[in-house]
């Protein structure tokens, strides 16, 4: 017997409505919220094939100020530099560079709740010396 993840699940503090932020991975990702849910609904989906799906889910208490203990990391198709200004675009706010100056690291970045994750480079960028 196992288990499989089904969804990580995105804390959405209050007064932050869940459908606003699945809105930003929306956008970010390239996958629509679920078609069932609606603005003002305490849990949104956001199915993601081949994966496990963002669920995001209202929750009355802040986040924390420490770091988060899970963060996602994101493979753009973009070149890394051009997808941190895409994110920032639609809301992310910049965290922390920890970009190297062989072209290696990532960027941390905070979406519009808070939670960080990290924008690493492209799959080209990786293979080009």
């Amino acid at each position: 017997m196992k288990s499989a993840i089904r969804h990580i699940t995105v804390n959405c503090p209050h007064p932050l409505e869940p459908y606003a932020l699945a809105q930003f991975w929306s956008a970010t990702l390239g996958h629509p919220v679920h078609p069932d849910d609606q603005p003002g609904d305490d849990e949104i989906l956001i199915d993601l094939p081949h994966s496990p799906g963002l669920l995001f889910i209202r929750v009355p208490d802040p986040k924390p100020t420490t770091r988060n203990r899970l963060h996602l990391d994101l493979q753009p198709e973009l070149p890394r530099d051009e997808e941190v200004q895409r994110l920032v675009d639609l809301g992310a706010t910049f965290v922390d560079d920890q970009r190297t100056a062989d072209g290696r690291g990532w960027v941390v970045l905070a979406d519009p709740a808070g939670n960080e994750f990290c924008v690493e480079r492209s799959a080209a960028e990786r293979e080009s010396p």
